[in-house]
């Protein structure tokens, strides 16, 4: 019986209005993960859209990231008893200039990122860039991710550095405990935001790429799919344009904090191996503490740039792979169709490339069957397309470059042992070794 036609758009608007209610709850889902990650980037001073944004920001670095950490350790030198085999100035400074260092190169470069192109633009999650409803429930994954990333190394050096600062407290007393206190909560204020700022600015990047890194990944999957030549080539373009912009943007941060970390860990080696004095858990502590830190969040940033790398690299093997299955499942399937129509004749215009040897064809050596003009046009057309599109892939492989270099396993592998360089070339100016 058919069904009048109110009914049918009845029957259409009741399957449409649930899917179109969790289309709205996912947005509104991302939404939210998305001004949560805004807002704690504003309060670490991460966005700077507004004289006042950008006064107050730089105001609360030069205050707590500089200014309260040089007070607390003038007052820290005016001790009641010998303290001096339980501190060494010159660490105390060093920790404090790099310190300060590493978290303003990530203060500098990221609000000036989101002030130039915007906080979704600046993440690729805007509807300009595409494909943002069917990301959705990845991009609160990896929002999250960021989240806990920061909670995961953040959390236990803090519990060490309150741990280190008691104890130091209890060895270098002050002339009351509540001075002691205020000294202790001040320091650990300071170096809290210093250390938030600085692996805030490199959960960023890892963030940033991590959402790429869902668009190559379904990318693969994109290739199942019985699209033109030209669509994959033209989605391909699409992603390596990104991962030019966020080369573009983030190379000059990655290398900054590279050199400042180089430069950080080089001058603790000078520092520790060239001191003469006793070196403790107290007095040395901070540089253990810092240096762990340094060399966490370098390593979350060049994690996520060989990721995404790699990724934009293995895009060449699956399309390799999948020209390989297409092409062998058309051999299978032309060879299938000649043993279904038992040598039929009717098989050589059905099957590409394919030759029938019917009965009456073996019996006179002057006829061979081939598939017709149209037919092998068509099938050395799609082949030849897919061997171009490998050929196109395998020439562009993309990644996260920094002035040309892309930053990858072999690259990581040099940086490690560049600095194993600096590391024995240090050890060898300040170690000597007498032969009695």
């Amino acid at each position: 019986m058919a069904v009048p036609c109110s009914q049918t758009d009845g029957l259409l608007s009741t399957t449409q209005i649930p899917l179109a209610y969790e289309d709205q709850e996912d947005e509104a889902h991302l939404s939210k993960s998305l001004n949560q990650l805004e807002t704690i980037l504003r309060v670490f001073g991460f966005c700077q859209h507004s004289f006042l944004s950008l006064t107050l920001s730089w105001l609360s670095f030069l205050i707590l990231g500089i200014a309260l950490p040089v007070v607390m350790i003038h007052l820290f030198s005016h001790c009641i008893a010998d303290c001096k085999k339980y501190r060494i100035h010159s660490f105390e400074i060093q920790v404090l200039v790099f310190q300060c260092l590493v978290a303003a190169i990530s203060l500098v470069c990221i609000s000036y990122s989101l002030r130039q192109y915007g906080f979704r633009k600046f993440l690729f999650v805007d509807r300009s860039h595409g494909h943002m409803a069917q990301f959705r429930d990845e991009y609160v994954k990896k929002i999250n991710g960021f989240f806990r990333l920061l909670a995961v190394w953040v959390i236990p050096f803090l519990f060490l550095k309150i741990v280190l600062e008691a104890v130091r407290m209890i060895y270098v007393p002050h002339n009351s405990w509540r001075q002691s206190v205020v000294i202790l909560m001040a320091l650990i204020a300071s170096w809290t935001y210093s250390t938030t700022i600085y692996l805030s600015g490199c959960a960023l990047f890892n963030l940033v790429c991590n959402f790429q890194v869902i668009h190559f990944e379904n990318y693969g999957k994109l290739l199942e799919r019985d699209l033109d030549i030209s669509q994959y080539i033209e989605e391909h373009i699409r992603l390596t344009y990104y991962l030019s912009k966020i080369s573009h943007r983030f190379r000059l941060f990655v290398i900054l904090e590279l050199l400042a970390v180089t430069a950080s860990q080089v001058e603790a080696l000078f520092q520790t191996t060239w001191n003469r004095e006793i070196i403790n858990f107290i007095n040395g502590g901070d540089f253990v503490i810092s240096s762990i830190v340094e060399l966490v969040g370098l390593i979350i940033c060049l994690h996520a740039a060989a990721k995404i790398t790699h990724r934009a690299q293995g895009t060449g093997s699956v399309a390799a792979k999948w020209h390989s299955v297409v092409t062998c499942a058309s051999d299978d399937t032309c060879q299938g169709e000649i043993s279904r129509n038992g040598g039929s004749s009717e098989a050589a215009n059905t099957g590409l490339l394919c030759i029938n040897y019917s009965e009456s064809d073996l019996e006179t050596v002057d006829y061979v069957p081939v598939p017709t003009t149209t037919q092998l046009a068509s099938y050395m057309s799609a082949y030849h397309k897919r061997q171009a599109f490998v050929t196109y892939l395998q020439s562009n492989p993309g990644g996260f470059t920094v002035f040309g270099w892309a930053i990858d396993r072999t690259l990581i592998v040099t940086i490690f042992f560049v600095e194993m360089s600096l590391v024995l070339f240090v050890l060898g100016k300040t170690i000597t070794i007498y032969h009695t």
